[in-house]
C-alpha cells in the first residue's frame, strides 16, 4: 500500500474535499443523508460558527497518492478548560475502511493536543458537546436525522484499535404514532394546571429571541452537571436562534412555566435530512425551491427533539418529574395534525436514567447508539 500523508485542511479545495468526503463514503448507505454543504461550511468556518471565539481547532486530511481516503479535527476549547482542564478533543471523523487511516488520523489529532499541552482527548465531538457528538455504533440502517452524524460500521473497531477506550454511550429514542402512550392523568397534575400552578404554552414568534433565549437558558441549567456538558455562550445562543428559525414550528415547542417561572422546555424540529434526501449536499441549481416548497407545504413525516430539559431546581420533586411527560403531551395534538409520524430524541446519556424512564414510560425505543472516546495523552 502507498503512503498515507495528513495534512492540513489549508484553502478553499482542501475544505471542499474535507466537506464532500463523506459523501464519496457513505453515498448510498441507508442510515445516510448527506446535508448541505453550504451549512458544513458555516459550521467549519471560523468567522461564522461562533465556537470559534472560545476555541481553537485544525482540520486535517488523509491523503493515498493524492486523493482524499480520511479526515479529522482537532481542537481546544477554553470553556473546556475551565471544567475539565488538559481535555482536548477531536472530531469529524470519516474514513475508507483502513485500520492504518484511522491510525494515522487520530495519531496526528494526539499530536497537535500535545503540542498545546492538553494531557486527554475525547471525541469526536464536530465540534462540541452542543454540536455533532458521538461516532454511530449502532443503528447503522436507522432514520437519517438532523444534526445527527452517521458513521460506517467498521469504525468503532479502527478508533478502539488505533488505543482508544470508551468514554461514553449516548442513545437516540425513537416513537411513532403507534407506540407513544401519553401519561396517565392525576388529582394532583389536575389541580397543578387548573390553580395555575403550571402553565405551558408555545414559543411566541413575535417574541422569538426572547423565547429562543430562555429555552437554551433552561438547557444551560438543567444539563449544567452532565457529562462533557458545555453551556452555550450568548453567541452561541444567538447563533441557535438564526439557524433553528426556518424549521421553527411554534406549536411544536412548549415552554413549562411554574408559578410564572420559566421551568422546563421542549423543542420539536422537523427532519431537515427527510426534506433534502436528494439534494446530495447541494442546493443548486433549483433545490433551493424544492426545499422552500416541501418545509412550506409542511409534508414531513419525521422529526426530532434536540432540546428538552427541566430546570435542577426542579429535578427532585413529584411537579419536576410529571413537567416532561406533560410537555410530551402538550406537542402531540400539533405534532400529528402536521402530519408527522415518527420523533427521535436525542442525545440521551446511557447513564441518565430518569430521563430515559420517561422517554421509555411514553414508549420510546433506543435504536441508535453513538459511543464517545478517550485517550490518555500523558
Amino acid at each position: 500500500m502507498s503512503k498515507i500523508e495528513v495534512v492540513p485542511v489549508a484553502g478553499r479545495e482542501r475544505l471542499k474535499q474535507f466537506i464532500a468526503l463523506p459523501k464519496h463514503l457513505y453515498r448510498g448507505h441507508k442510515g445516510y443523508v448527506a446535508p448541505l454543504d453550504i451549512e458544513r461550511a458555516e459550521v467549519l468556518s471560523p468567522k461564522k460558527n461562533p465556537y470559534f471565539t472560545h476555541a481553537e481547532a485544525q482540520l486535517f486530511l488523509a491523503l493515498r497518492d493524492g486523493k482524499p481516503v480520511g479526515r479529522i479535527s482537532a481542537q481546544v476549547c477554553r470553556l473546556e478548560q475551565e471544567r475539565r482542564p488538559g481535555t482536548g478533543h477531536f472530531g469529524w471523523l470519516d474514513a475508507i475502511d483502513d485500520p492504518a487511516v484511522y491510525a494515522a488520523l487520530l495519531a496526528t489529532a494526539e499530536d497537535w493536543l500535545r503540542t498545546r499541552g492538553m494531557t486527554r482527548m475525547v471525541g469526536p465531538f464536530s465540534f462540541s458537546s452542543n454540536e455533532e457528538t458521538g461516532l454511530l455504533v449502532d443503528g447503522f440502517d436507522s432514520l437519517p436525522m438532523l444534526m445527527m452524524p452517521y458513521h460506517a460500521a467498521y469504525a468503532g473497531k479502527h478508533v478502539t484499535t488505533a488505543g482508544l477506550a470508551k468514554a461514553k454511550d449516548v442513545l437516540a429514542y425513537d416513537i411513532d404514532e403507534t407506540t407513544y402512550k401519553p401519561m396517565g392523568s392525576s388529582r394532583m397534575l389536575e389541580k397543578w394546571q387548573a390553580d395555575g400552578t403550571v402553565r405551558l404554552r408555545g414559543l411566541d414568534m413575535k417574541n422569538y429571541t426572547r423565547d429562543l433565549r430562555i429555552i437554551l437558558d433552561i438547557f444551560n441549567d438543567a444539563w449544567s452537571e452532565n457529562w462533557g456538558m458545555i453551556p452555550f455562550t450568548e453567541a452561541e445562543i444567538a447563533a441557535a436562534a438564526a439557524s433553528m428559525k426556518p424549521l421553527i414550528d411554534p406549536d411544536l415547542v412548549v415552554i413549562a412555566e411554574v408559578k410564572g417561572a420559566p421551568a422546563g422546555m421542549l423543542v420539536c424540529l422537523p427532519n431537515l435530512l427527510e426534506a433534502i434526501r436528494d439534494f446530495d449536499g447541494s442546493l443548486l441549481p433549483f433545490n433551493l425551491f424544492k426545499l422552500i416548497w416541501r418545509l412550506k407545504r409542511k409534508t414531513l413525516k419525521t422529526a426530532r427533539i434536540p432540546l428538552a430539559g427541566i430546570r435542577k431546581a426542579h429535578h427532585s420533586s413529584v411537579l419536576g418529574a410529571a413537567l416532561l411527560p406533560l410537555m410530551f403531551d402538550r406537542v402531540k395534538g400539533p405534532f400529528l395534525k402536521r402530519g408527522l409520524q415518527r420523533v427521535e430524541l436525542s442525545w440521551i446519556l446511557e447513564d441518565n436514567m430518569p430521563m430515559r424512564r420517561v422517554i421509555e414510560g411514553i414508549g420510546g425505543k433506543a435504536y441508535k447508539t453513538y459511543r464517545l472516546y478517550e485517550k490518555n495523552l500523558g
